[in-house]
């Protein structure tokens, strides 16, 4: 049960991070729109909390060595934390303005990051430099080409 609640988690937690940063950098980034942004913070909290489960789902039953109390538990922990932290990026694109907020949300996201692979790392005896920075190595790099998605799509995409 606990390693099933463990999965729910730290995958939520994960997905929330890397899909709703690489999200509100890429749509701030071709639109400037508070708007945009924002509906689509709550479409991730939704639709993508919803799908990341059943994938969660899908993949613990595939493994045909869980049981069913154990498949729902990392489903639910999936959906819980992916619609909570992706909502949680909901706040500061409320109340501060734009690019304050795409900066706090960054700054938010990469801490959240780092701190579920610095517990991971140490839960598993390994060196958490290497495991957070392989982390934050990735989630640089989907919020980099986002970035230059939007700045693409707002220069060469029909309106």
């Amino acid at each position: 049960m606990k390693e099933s609640l463990r999965t729910g988690v730290t995958f939520g937690l994960t997905s929330a991070v890397i899909t709703t940063l690489g999200l509100i950098v890429g749509l701030h980034s071709g639109t400037h729109s508070r708007m945009v942004v924002m509906g689509g913070i709550l479409t991730i909290a939704i639709a993508d909390a919803f799908s990341d489960a059943l994938g969660i789902h899908v993949s613990e039953e595939s493994e045909n060595v869980h049981t069913a109390v154990q498949i729902w538990v990392a489903t639910i922990a999936t959906f819980l934390a992916k619609f909570i932290f992706a909502l949680t990026f909901a706040v500061p694109v409320a109340l501060l303005p734009l690019g304050t907020a795409i900066v706090v949300s960054l700054a938010w996201g990469l801490c959240i990051l780092a701190a579920l692979s610095w517990a991971m790392a140490r839960s598993q005896g390994e060196a958490p430099w290497k495991i957070v920075g392989e982390h934050i190595l990735i989630a640089v790099a989907v919020i980099g080409i986002t970035h230059k998605v939007g700045e693409w799509i707002s220069v060469y995409a029909p309106a």
